[in-house]
């Protein structure tokens, strides 16, 4: 669109302004071409009219909109111009507080003049990894992308620090070296990266002085390559200088110091160290108190000197060179004071008495003699003769003062170089990474040759960067596939040939060198005379001592005076020698380096006239631009050769204001340093690109709804576009982004804001005219009110007379009586239905009383059964206990008659292998058994289809049995039209009735599919528990097995043993005769359930015909007969009885409203088949009771079996006992035959009763015309029936339920049997178990006696829960439950401490031994192993998990046991009794214990490195409120040459999964609830910290939207702490800051009670993080208003009192103090075993 079009009505522009440089106005009225005037309104209020050419149109440029204010990208900004980005960086350094910006690759520091807390060391590691431009402007964010870009390309890089003096250079490269220092850490001794950061204090010293502008100014250029090895750690550093101030030294202006070094060093002047140089304070040496103030605010030179010796010291500088530099300091101060007199008219002379003469020449070990000679005197060299020549004051002051710039040179060029020594590290440098810091451009009122070189070296950097620029835009423009035009822009080259040429300056200026008689003036006329016709160059009109150059920044002039001076640098060649031959080491080889240099050099020579003229003539071999240019030269090439990263320092105001923004400085600064030039190319091209997302998000509200369908949203973009803007030339459509033209974002902006004005205006005016029509409406309605009351008075008073007083009267009596005789039919009517209500709701309360008191009677017998089991159990306890004391005293008895029952063995071995055959055979008839369940499981499941399918049958049942009501529907329609009229009001009323009962109808079928679905989930439950059940039978089976392996290797036992053995096969050998009972029983049980089931089906058949009974005489016979008889015999369920009872209900409502005369003997006949269903019902469950019974009688026999095999001395009652259970079988058949005989005939009678009914019914159909009249009476009785058929309904829901109860019994009973086949199982292993041990007895016995030991002394003990182990096997032991371990295994799976039981067994076993060297090794090797397999897996979050949970329940197990009082309070006493008893492990569990620390550690560490990734993009980036954007595309352009991988999307539900499998592997493994919940409180704190220092330095993320959706995700990780059951933890705590981080962006933030709830609600936010929230708070829309500074300061200063901390970040690695609790373990160890699977063969349980 055309530029014109912009300038309309309510926009702003901006016009220049003396003062302001730029101020804003907004348009009046809309400009059109042609005009001559654009009308403006200023801030101010005040009108003004902007003049325009109508030929050619210069209008003001326009101001951005409010929304795109505040931009970290200038070239971001729709309008690119200079007053915009004064604007821009106005608002963000003013209103923001913020320093840094980004304009395109440049990075604009602004000096704040105030310590910011944005350097720490958290801001360092949250900028490390992230792109450039994820997060704020920052110099860490530009030494990020160097030192990324350098890993990933392999490529050198280099980062241009440049700006005037005072703007910040010096302190943003250092921060920038310090990044480099903490993020690549070299791992080695030397700690080289603190070395490079140790170089900055002295460098400064030796290099900074106080100058007007800058209390800390770099008076030289430095360039410092910081290297990296393959792993791109630092090791090395080295460092160019470039142009130092040698004129310093000597000459200060007003207020302005020398060198830092020497005011250091007159402080300590006192000092011991310092006596010999017999210095005085600063005020008293010449060279140090020409600028007046020697002090700086704020500095202590002392304490800076300390400083910078220690950096000598850290640097491997010695003492004694520290001693020569300090020397040569003092020194130059001492030849400053040296005092020179005039003597006639051109001589001079230095007293020989001077004190300070003698000290310099002592501390540079010269003569004084030859100083002072060569002070006032110069050596002439002739053709004939060589003439000293004495000198006036003035030249021999300028010689004094040449001698100390020289000296101080050398000296500052000796440090650099022994820095760059200590700062080169063996080994091969991969890469580098350049700092330089060099000065900007400078204009001074007097500009000499210090400024020219400045303004040179500024004009190179400055071409390197434009052609930088236009590279990274083409390979921009190329990526996208957007066709590359040139653009011009200013071309600097013409200046930088007038300046380095053939016959430019500087070689005008070397060639006038050459020559003695050669001056200023007359270098400067070879200037007018060679350059004249230069564009560049031009003559002052007023000036013949000056030239002008035209630079890229401003037009400069200098003056000519001193430039051939300072270039030649020129120093007596008899000074020198005297210097060459000083007694100091340290300054002779000063000299002699600049000799062996002058004689490598190879600059330009002049043939001198005799050889005696060579050595006088050596200084002007080189000058100081010469060497100036081959060292820029040198410069320009190593940066050429890199990728360069651009810094440009900008000093806001000349007074050092903290954050005063002077426009003028600062517009002049950015003209200077390139940042407008940058700006201007970019207003030529595209500037402004966005991707199509973006676009789509910001703009969809323009698009149509056609265009909004579509699905490809590039599509969308590129149609919606076209459509806006019809110049395809103002933007182009690249692969991934969209470009823009100046000002076209802005127009897209204002069609948004237009169109949302528009859509506001709409709201408001529909709002507005609601509001007005309902305060019409009401209004109307009174006034209409009023004229009723009063139209009524007036006819009152006309119309009112006795005879209408009593019509009125009479009217009033007919309505009161009519209204009475209605109320009392309508009470009448509700309360017969109240009182109907009330009886069935009584006799249900009733009923389930009755139940309830039977369910407590079962209860009672259940109880009985149960408590006289337990009686049995511990009584069968303790006669095993006695038993066991029984067969201790045997035992004792058998070893006295040992000897004589040896040759007894033999045979008890062989009986022992019948034993053991007999067993197996045992075991083959139990797998019998087994194959018998599972035929049993098989039946079950086809009985299961079978009734599913009988469940289909029904439904189509029911299919037809609708049909048939849809029948009466038709007839019941037909009659009401005949009486509609005489039934309208009854109707409504039976309506509504019918609304209630059906609410409660479907209220009752949703608890009944409650019941059904839980009765579905026990079904599954206890499926699941046989499965389990027969898993353990399987595992038993295998112990078993090992144990039968075990049994067969015992050899020998006594003859009393021998006896009970024989006893225990007898028994034995009766179990598989009971087992067969029990499968006749069996057997027999299943036969009564098929019995029932028939009976069942029977009783649910009869029912079926009921219904098809009831529906047969009201419909037709055809539709009967299309019933088959199949039908007859299918299952119903409870919904199709619910059906068919639907269908009933229809049909009796169509009989009942024609039958009035008949309406007590129908409901007489409805009562008697309900009282029979509710008897048949009874009877019923009496069934189910009877079968109730007979089931608990097989569980008792099942329970009286398993007691009696435990026991094996009780068979004969056993049997007596079944066969009375077999008895009773045989009465129970025949009470249950006797009951199913009742119900036959009930069933008969009832079919009976209603078949006659149905007749009845069917004849007096014809007379329904007739009883019309009474519909209405019979409708309300009809309202009883429906309650008498749902309570019909109810009885058939409870039958269902008994038969559920059936099927739940029969899976009950499969279990017990399971159970039963366990106990025999158990008891097997019992009985195993017992031989083992005698046989162990028996063996210890033998060993005894051929040891020949005394009995008494040899009686072992049984020592539970111990693991013997020899010392040979520590290592396998080792090797197998730590090293090797298989966290998959099924052993590890279900106890997962068994590692930490199984350790603590064998500790028990050595400490039982006491043992002291096994002890000590095996905790020596448990530490070590944790340790190497913690080492190997320090990455595994499994294993750590694991190790976790082991390593702190064997430091529990250690505590427990250890005798302590304080752990053993909850101990049992078995565990009590197993304490150690030899060795006090203390010193153990404290090692351990730090074991477990470290543990714990490198765990959270792991998941901080998993869980890390996903914070900011979970909590921050991803909108988890759908339909509300919080964040603003800013259209900002990325680095061309960054490289951005496309990441995975995070969400909110991926830290909740991460959180949640971090939950479930701590769980898995058994890790202890009090851990978990420490270990989630960190993980919180984790999420909690790096979301809030993400926003501290994301300006975007700072909106109202976003703190929605932040509180949106605490919210959800709130709710995920509440399903895990973790509230307890406190993690939530630790969210706070987060919490009120997101508050602050929500809240208000205007008024001074908003400020006050700021302060009170923001508690756990520092003062320094509540200022840095509100500075960088950026509205999303127009709509939402900034944070005035104002409002800002006030909240200030109402935090002054606030206590919190300094810092703005918070430490994401911070760690919460862990505390492993104290949990007593139910564990007995005596119940352990160990596993096969662990390989663990040689421990011996004891």
């Amino acid at each position: 669109m055309a530029v014109l079009e912009l300038y309309t009505k309510y926009n702003r522009v901006w016009i220049s302004d003396e003062e302001h440089v730029w101020k804003s106005a907004e348009i009046v009225k809309d400009f059109h071409s042609g005009d001559t005037v654009l009308e403006l309104l200023l801030e101010d209020g005040s009108e003004y009219c902007y003049t325009v050419d109508p030929s050619k149109p210069q209008l003001p440029p326009l101001r951005n909109p409010d929304i795109l204010v505040g931009e970290n990208d200038l070239t971001a900004l729709s309008y690119l111009h200079e007053p915009a980005v004064l604007h821009n960086l106005k608002v963000r350094f003013v209103e923001s507080r913020i320093i840094y910006t980004y304009c395109g690759i440049i990075l604009v520091a602004l000096n704040p003049y105030k310590q910011l807390p944005i350097y720490g060391d958290a801001i360092i590691h949250a900028y490390s990894g992230q792109n450039m431009g994820d997060m704020d402007p920052h110099i860490f964010a530009v030494a990020e992308e160097a030192y990324k870009q350098m890993a990933r390309n392999h490529k050198n890089q280099s980062i241009i620090v440049s700006g005037e003096s005072g703007a910040g250079k010096t302190v943003s490269a250092r921060y920038a070296m310090r990044y480099f220092a903490v993020v690549s850490k070299s791992g080695s001794k030397t700690r080289v990266e603190d070395k490079v950061l140790a170089s900055n204090p002295i460098t400064e010293a030796i290099g900074n002085a106080k100058t007007t502008r800058n209390d800390n100014s770099s008076r030289f250029g430095k360039y410092t390559e910081i290297s990296f090895d393959r792993k791109y750690r630092i090791i090395g550093a080295n460092m160019r200088t470039y142009l130092l101030e040698k004129s310093r030294v000597v000459f200060q202006a007003e207020n302005e110091r020398n060198y830092h070094i020497f005011y250091q060093i007159c402080s300590c002047a006192d000092s011991p160290a310092f006596k010999n140089l017999r210095l005085l304070s600063a005020d008293k040496f010449n060279y140090t108190c020409m600028g007046g103030d020697i002090n700086i605010e704020g500095v202590n030179d002392k304490k800076d000197l300390e400083e910078t010796r220690q950096t000598f010291s850290l640097l491997g500088l010695k003492e004694d060179f520290q001693s020569d530099v300090f020397k040569i300091l003092a020194a130059i101060l001492h030849l400053g004071n040296v005092e020179i007199k005039n003597v006639g008219d051109d001589k001079s002379s230095v007293p020989p008495s001077d004190p300070h003469l003698a000290v310099f020449c002592e501390l540079l070990g010269v003569s004084a003699e030859g100083l002072v000679r060569w002070l006032c005197h110069r050596r002439i060299v002739l053709v004939a003769e060589t003439v000293v020549k004495p000198v006036p004051k003035d030249r021999a002051i300028n010689a004094r003062d040449a001698l100390a710039k020289h000296i101080y040179a050398h000296l500052f060029d000796c440090i650099i170089n022994r820095i760059n020594t200590a700062l080169q590290v063996p080994g091969k440098q991969h890469a580098f990474i350049g700092v330089l810091d060099i000065y900007g451009f400078e204009t001074f009122d007097i500009n000499s040759f210090e400024q020219f070189c400045i303004n040179y070296a500024n004009e190179k950097l400055q071409q390197q960067f434009n052609l930088h620029v236009f590279k990274l835009e083409q390979e921009e423009y190329m990526k996208e596939d957007i066709p590359w035009t040139l653009i011009d822009f200013y071309d600097n080259q013409p200046v930088i040939d007038l300046i380095e040429a053939k016959m430019g300056i500087l070689d005008l200026l070397d060639e006038e060198c050459l020559f003695p008689q050669g001056t200023d003036q007359s270098w400067l006329q070879k200037l007018y005379n060679y350059l004249q016709a230069s564009p560049m160059f031009e003559k002052p009109r007023l000036s013949n001592g000056a030239f002008v150059i035209q630079h890229f920044a401003d037009k400069v002039e200098y003056q000519c005076r001193g430039f051939l001076e300072k270039n030649r640098d020129a120093l007596y060649e008899e000074l020198v020698d005297m210097m060459r031959s000083s007694k100091l080491p340290f300054l002779a080889n000063f000299f002699q380096e600049e000799e062996q240099n002058a004689a490598i050099s190879k600059s330009v020579k002049v043939k001198p006239a005799r050889p005696s003229v060579k050595p006088a003539n050596k200084h002007l071999r080189t000058s100081v631009g010469d060497k100036f240019r081959s060292s820029l030269s040198l410069l320009m090439e190593t940066l050429n050769a890199t990728t360069p990263h651009y810094v440009r320092c900008i000093k806001p105001n000349d007074e050092k204001l903290p954050f005063e923004y002077d426009s003028r400085r600062v517009v002049q600064q950015l003209r200077a340093c390139g940042v407008l030039e940058t700006i201007r190319i970019s207003a030529q091209s595209y500037p402004s690109r966005w991707t199509y997302v973006e676009f789509y998000s910001r703009y969809s509200i323009l698009m149509s709804h056609v265009e909004a369908d579509l699905n490809d949203k590039k599509q969308t973009c590129k149609n919606v576009l076209q459509r806006l803007i019809h110049d395809s030339n103002q933007y182009k459509f690249g692969r991934t982004k969209i470009f823009f033209r100046a000002g076209q974002v802005a127009y897209l902006e204002k069609l948004r804001l237009d169109r949302l004005r528009g859509a506001c205006v709409t709201i408001q005016k529909h709002a507005r005219g609601w509001s007005q029509r309902r305060k019409y409406l009401a209004l109307r309605k009174a006034a209409i009110i009023l004229q009723q009351y009063v139209r009524g008075k007036r006819t009152i008073r006309k119309t009112v007379t006795a005879a209408t007083l009593k019509q009125g009267w009479a009217a009033l009596v007919i309505q009161r009586h009519w209204r009475g005789y209605l109320l009392r039919q309508v009470y009448q009517v509700v309360r017969l239905a109240t009182i109907t209500i009330q009886a069935f709701t009584r006799g249900w309360i009733a009923r389930k009383r009755y139940k309830k008191m039977i369910k407590e009677h079962k209860a009672l017998v259940i109880q009985k059964y149960a408590r006289a089991w337990l009686a049995r159990r511990r009584f069968q306890t303790m006669r095993r206990l006695v038993l066991n004391v029984q067969l201790s005293y045997r035992v004792q008895q058998l070893r006295k008659k040992i000897d004589e029952q040896n040759k007894e063995n033999r045979g008890l071995l062989e009986r022992l292998t019948s034993l053991a055959n007999s067993h197996s055979q045992t075991m083959e008839k139990l797998q019998g058994l087994e194959t018998q369940l599972e035929k049993s499981t098989n039946q079950k499941a086809s009985l299961e289809k079978r009734e599913k399918k009988a469940k289909e049958d029904a439904s189509l049942t029911i299919a037809q049995l609708q049909k048939e009501v849809e029948v009466l529907n038709l007839e019941k329609e037909k009659l009401e039209k005949t009486f509609e009229a005489s039934t309208k009001d009854a109707k409504e009323t039976f309506d509504q009735v019918k609304r209630n009962l059906l609410e409660e109808k479907e209220n009752e079928a949703r608890l009944r599919k409650i019941a059904e679905n839980n009765t579905e989930i026990q079904r599954q439950d206890h499926e699941a528990e046989v499965a389990t059940l027969k898993e353990e039978i399987k595992r038993l089976k295998e112990e078993r097995v090992i144990l039968q392996r075990k049994l067969e290797e015992g050899a020998q036992a006594n003859s009393d043993l021998q006896e009970q053995v024989i006893q225990l096969t007898k028994h034995v050998k009766l179990i598989p005769e009971l087992r067969r009972d029990l499968n006749n029983l069996q057997n027999q049980r299943n036969n009564m359930e098929r019995k029932m089931k028939q009976q069942s089906e029977q009783a649910r058949g009869k029912v079926s015909e009921i219904a098809r009974q009831l529906l047969g005489g009201v419909v037709e016979e055809e539709v009967l007969l299309g019933m088959t008889s199949d039908e007859s015999e299918k299952i119903y369920e409870v919904d199709d009885l619910l059906s068919a009872f639907e269908g009933l209900q229809k049909a009796i409502r169509i009989l009942e409203n024609h039958q009035r005369e008949q309406k007590e003997s129908y409901e007489t006949q409805v009562e008697g088949l309900k009282l029979k269903m509710d008897h048949l019902e009874n009877e019923n469950s009496k069934l189910q009771n009877l079968f109730q019974e007979k089931s608990n009688v097989n569980e008792n026999i099942c329970q009286e079996v398993s007691r009696l095999s435990s026991e094996n001395l009780v068979i004969p009652e056993l049997k007596l006992q079944v066969s009375e259970l077999q008895r009773q079988k045989q009465e129970l058949e025949g009470l249950v035959e006797e009951q199913n005989r009742e119900l036959t005939e009930k069933n008969k009678e009832i079919t009976h009763n209603l078949q006659k009914k149905i007749t009845e019914e069917s004849s007096q159909r014809r007379y329904f015309e007739e009883k019309a009249e009474e519909l209405e009476e019979a409708k309300r009785e009809l309202q009883g029936r429906v309650e008498e058929l749902e309570e019909e309904n109810d009885h058939l829901k409870r039958q269902q339920l008994m038969e559920n109860e059936v099927k739940s019994k029969l899976r009950e009973e499969t279990s017990r049997l399971t159970a039963e086949n366990m106990d025999f199982d158990e008891l097997l292993d019992q009985k195993d178990r017992l031989i083992k041990k005698l046989q162990t007895q028996v063996k210890s016995l033998e060993t005894s006696q051929k040891a020949r030991q005394k009995p008494a002394s040899t009686i072992p003990k049984e020592y539970l829960g111990m693991l013997e182990y020899k010392r040979e096997d520590e290592p396998r032991l080792i090797e197998n439950i730590i090293l090797d371990l298989k966290l998959k295994g099924v052993a590890v799976n279900m106890i997962p401490t068994l590692p930490a039981y199984i350790l603590f067994m064998c500790i028990r076993h050595a400490d039982y031994l006491n043992d002291d060297a096994k002890l000590k090794s095996l905790m020596n090797a448990i530490i070590g192993g944790v340790k190497k397999v913690i080492m190997s897996h320090q990455k595994d979050l499994e294993f750590l998990s694991f190790w976790l949970s082991n390593t702190h329940q064997l430091l529990n197990c250690l505590k427990q046991y250890s005798g302590e009082e304080e752990f053993l309070k909850q101990s049992t006493p078995r565990q009590k009794k197993n304490c150690l008893q030899n060795f006090d492990l203390s010193e153990h569990r404290q090692i351990l214990s730090d074991l477990a620390i470290q543990i714990y550690h490198r765990f959270i560490s792991v998941m901080h490195k998993t869980l890390t990734p996903t914070i900011v993009p979970g909590m921050l980036e991803h909108e988890s409120l759908q339909g509300i954007s919080s964040m603003k595309p800013t259209g900002f352009r990325k680095r061309s040459n960054s490289f951005y991988e496309e990441s995975e999307t995070y969400t909110i539900s991926s830290i909740l999964q991460h959180l949640t499998v971090f939950h479930s592997t701590m769980s898995h493994h058994g890790l202890d609830q009090g851990l978990i919940k420490q270990v989630i409180k960190q993980l919180f704190y984790l999420v909690a910290a790096i979301t809030l220092n993400s926003i501290m330095l994301r300006k975007d993320m700072c909106s109202c939207r976003k703190g929605m959706q932040i509180r949106c995700n605490i919210s959800y990780l709130e709710e995920w702490l509440k399903e895990k059951e973790l509230q307890s933890s406190n993690a939530m705590d630790t969210l706070e800051p987060l919490a009120q981080a997101a508050w602050l962006l929500q809240v208000n933030k205007s008024t001074d009670e908003d400020a006050k709830e700021i302060i009170e609600k923001c508690c756990e936010l520092s003062p320094v993080q509540i200022v840095k929230i509100l500075n960088s708070y950026t509205p999303i829309d127009d709509f939402e208003k900034r944070v005035t500074s104002s409002f800002v300061r006030k909240v200030q200063s109402l935090l002054q009192d606030h206590e919190g901390s300094a810092q703005l970040m918070l430490d994401a690695d911070y760690r919460f103090q862990v505390t492993f609790p104290f949990c007593t373990s139910t564990q007995a160890l005596e119940l352990l075993q160990v596993p096969n699977s662990l390989h663990l063969d040689f421990l011996n349980r004891i």
